[in-house]
């Protein structure tokens, strides 16, 4: 055991500790506490002895590769987009377009609805992106309606530049065919509008339609009953009669196209019959609620074989629209007589619309079998089952008729 106090003792570590640092050996490992790693630094490396701590707060990051491959990435994609866009709207390398085509632009249509119309017909290529260039250049408000000469294939701005040029727009001239008349009434009334050539020579036969398709006979000899009332629009350099017909034509077959003619189909009628009864319909009300009604008593008196008496028919054989019917004509044996005929007339007896079609194809599910002008009810009727009461309801219109001095009570003065 050393005899050495404690502070000697010490004094020989110490002494012992300075010459090891001088080159001696390395003192033996102490226990040391554990560190944490540092989060900046790789795993594994050990700083060098009696080198300065690192300093405070966090040290630079190091920037991914690929992070900036996918910024390139996106910034090319949103480029080359912008230029697809720009490309596209704006067309540098489009020709002046092919074929001409005749266009109507209704009024009240925006630019996104003359876009659609323009690429339906392909004036171009993208109602969309007609509709971008005509609000990048500020003229979504200076598009006029008007019937205009484009082209199949034209570019965005030059169908632009024609459809905001009031100058570039068709003159034209709005002709009004109304419901109801036949094509020898219809003739005077398009030519005070400006249309030119013979109406009845055109609307004889027309290669648009065959009405033998519809279940005409072989013996029609006329476009009758397929000439479609509406408002048509002709340029001015050529409202033709022929023109106009075959506009007729094509909205007809528009039309007749959403009448169901399933029941019509059932009681073997063909569409042919129902224009027919279409026809008779016009003639007999103005009133749109009774047109169902009528078609009920015209399909009812077929059923029961009972003549129509509907002297409309007969006027349409004679061409007589305004005065009385004598003896003679009501008395003739013409097969458009409904009075001493059963059946339907040989064809229509004018060009119905499209609410006496559909009415002709479905009547109303009711068991009348006449009717008569009702006295003061403006053109209404009365419907009636039986005889008995039919004849109550022709009592009451004479008297009526009587008490106004012979004048028709369709109107009463208040």
């Amino acid at each position: 055991m050393s005899d050495r106090s404690p502070e000697e003792r010490e004094a020989a570590r110490q002494e012992r500790l300075r010459r090891r640092g001088a080159g001696g050996e390395e003192p033996p490992p102490q226990a040391q506490p554990p560190v944490p790693p540092n989060p900046e630094r790789p795993i594994g490396t050990i700083p060098p002895r009696g080198a300065a701590p690192p300093p405070a707060g966090p040290s630079p990051r190091r920037r991914s590769p690929g992070r900036h491959a996918l910024l390139a990435g996106l910034v090319a994609a949103v480029a080359a987009a912008i230029v697809f866009l720009v490309v596209a709207v704006f067309e540098p390398f489009k020709g002046d377009g092919g074929e001409e085509l005749r266009i109507r632009v209704p009024a009240g249509l925006g630019a996104g609805g003359v876009g659609d119309l323009l690429a339906e017909r392909g004036v171009v290529s993208s109602g969309l992106l007609f509709e971008i260039r005509a609000t990048l250049e500020g003229k979504r408000g200076d598009l006029r309606s008007g019937t205009y000469v484009l082209r199949e294939g034209m570019g965005n701005g030059a169908a632009l530049a024609v459809l905001t040029d009031t100058g570039n727009a068709a003159p034209v001239i709005s002709v009004v065919v109304p419901e109801g008349p036949s094509r020898r009434e219809v003739a005077p009334v398009v030519a005070e509008q400006g249309v030119r050539g013979s109406y009845l020579k055109a609307s004889i036969s027309s290669p648009n339609l065959n009405p033998k398709r519809y279940g005409a006979p072989a013996s029609v000899k006329s476009l009758e009953g397929f000439l479609f009332p509406a408002t048509y629009e002709l340029t001015r350099t050529r409202p033709e009669a022929r023109i106009l017909v075959d506009k007729q034509l094509r909205a007809f077959k528009d039309a007749f196209r959403t009448v169901n003619m399933s029941y019509a189909r059932s009681k073997n009628l063909t569409p042919y019959d129902v224009l027919t009864i279409a026809s008779m319909i016009e003639r007999e009300t103005s009133v749109a609620s009774e047109r169902r009604l009528v078609a009920a008593v015209i399909y009812n008196r077929l059923r029961d074989s009972i003549p129509l008496g509907i002297d409309a028919t007969t006027r349409y054989a004679v061409d007589n629209w305004s005065r009385p019917l004598t003896s003679s004509e009501l008395q003739s044996n013409s097969p458009y007589n409904t009075r001493n005929r059963q059946g339907l007339p040989p064809g229509p007896i004018g060009n119905p619309g499209l609410a006496s079609m559909k009415a002709a194809a479905r009547p109303a599910n009711v068991d009348y079998l006449y009717y008569v002008v009702a006295p003061c009810k403006n053109g209404a009727h009365a419907f009636s089952r039986t005889d008995a009461e039919f004849q109550q309801d022709v009592a009451a219109y004479n008297a009526k008729r009587a008490e106004l001095g012979g004048r028709d009570p369709k109107v009463c003065p208040k």
